[in-house]
């Protein structure tokens, strides 16, 4: 197969939502993220503007992703772990990598490192406060 770079919306969409089928099956993530989400299609589209903002600069995402993690968290008995983490990196650069190529690729997956570990100082941070 030949693949080409991340490039519109709809390569976003498609990536976020491969990825989320990962995720919803995944037997660590997965119980997160069925018992949180209760409309997939609307939390997909949502996924996609904060993607296209963060890769392309295109659209405007309104929403604090770090807030709501603070709080799944919190509605998990705090049991969000570094294992969680991984295991959701693994999973973003395994569908980046079935199905893209290129330097947004790439970006995709430096910004979901960045931002993973920002998320997970944060919500331990949050523990504390």
């Amino acid at each position: 197969m030949n693949k080409s770079d991340i490039k519109t919306r709809e390569d976003i969409f498609l990536l976020v939502s491969k990825f989320y089928e990962k995720v919803r099956k995944d037997e660590k993530l997965g119980p997160f993220f069925n018992e949180t989400i209760k409309d997939w299609e609307q939390h997909l589209e949502h996924l996609t503007t904060f993607w296209e903002s963060s890769l392309f600069l295109k659209t405007k995402y309104y929403g604090n992703p770090l807030e709501a993690h603070v709080k799944v968290d919190a509605a998990c008995n705090h049991s969000i772990t570094e294992l969680h983490f991984g295991i959701w990196l693994n999973l973003w650069f395994e569908t980046i990598n079935e199905l893209f190529e290129g330097d947004y690729a790439e970006n995709a997956k430096r910004r979901a490192r960045k931002m993973g570990t920002f998320m997970y100082m944060n919500i331990f941070k949050a523990r504390n406060s």
